[in-house]
């Protein structure tokens, strides 16, 4: 789900790309093909990267990140798109961050998406959202959510959506430590310590029963994390912050993806921004979910 600037169709186009949580993560199995089957419902929250686009000769991506642009996953959606569509031209795309990397609140992945999104129009290619989606799931496994967002239970690798309705926003306590983590070395150690048993699916019907309720401590009911274990081992500043959170009043806490961001729910923003000042040794910030 991305927030388009008024001007959508002249020769610049602006687009906010939001950041992600995870209610909860289950890993199901790793696959032949070498990534993970998972469970997740992900919602998207107000904290959006910026991206402007423009028509360029060639395909040029200008941030602040301290990397090659050509391995930036933004310059990797626009030349898969370039290559699916054989546009002859490009674009100039400049990428603002403000949703940290290595957070597990899926920065990356959706800039991703709203690069296709974006060029989608400036370019007036006309795809179809599933043709976008296809492209999506080649890029990244969180990618294609954020094409179908705001909230959505996500299967298999991450291509699977079965968007959820919900009614009202929830506030949110977002703290994260100085540590970024490699997801890519999270799921490894997952690998190695994890029981070669097959993993019984999460009960849909709770899901359903939680999301839909609006009660904010049925949350409780939610399964677990199941990275948090090991990133907490590894770091254990991810355990004291969500001590923290439940201790200033936090209906529940949870690391969010494969970390190291940490969240708390909570009742009111007044409870949230409290929780807050108390933590400001750490990046923090109070969000609303998105619906």
């Amino acid at each position: 789900m991305n927030h388009l600037s008024p001007c959508t169709h002249l020769p610049t186009l602006s687009l906010r790309a939001p950041a992600k949580i995870n209610w909860f993560l289950k890993i199901i199995r790793k696959r032949d093909d070498g990534y993970h089957d998972i469970q997740s419902v992900m919602q998207c929250i107000n904290l959006y990267d910026e991206l402007s686009f423009e028509h360029a000769d060639t395909i040029e991506l200008i941030s602040d990140m301290d990397i090659p642009p050509e391995d930036n996953i933004v310059y990797r959606a626009a030349f898969c798109l370039k290559k699916h569509t054989s546009y002859h031209k490009g674009a100039r795309i400049t990428l603002i961050k403000n949703i940290p990397h290595g957070a597990g609140l899926g920065g990356g992945s959706s800039d991703a998406a709203s690069t296709l999104q974006g060029l989608n129009r400036l370019w007036g290619l006309k795809l179809n959202n599933v043709e976008l989606l296809a492209i999506a799931a080649t890029i990244g496994s969180d990618v294609p959510f954020f094409l179908a967002g705001p909230c959505s239970l996500v299967e298999g690798r991450g291509e699977k959506l079965s968007p959820i309705t919900m009614n009202s926003s929830a506030v949110l306590l977002l703290v994260k430590p100085s540590v970024s983590v490699s997801t890519a070395e999270v799921y490894a150690s997952f690998d190695q310590g994890v029981k070669k048993l097959t993993k019984k699916p999460i009960d849909i019907k709770l899901l359903v029963q939680v999301f839909t309720a609006q009660d904010l401590n049925l949350y409780g009911r939610l399964p677990n994390n199941d990275l948090e274990q090991i990133v907490s081992a590894r770091y254990p500043v991810i355990k004291e912050i969500k001590t923290q959170l439940l201790d200033s009043g936090a209906i529940i806490s949870a690391m969010t993806g494969s970390g190291s961001a940490v969240y708390g729910l909570f009742h009111d923003r007044k409870h949230a921004e409290k929780s807050a000042d108390a933590m400001k040794s750490y990046w923090c910030r109070v969000v609303d979910t998105l619906i």
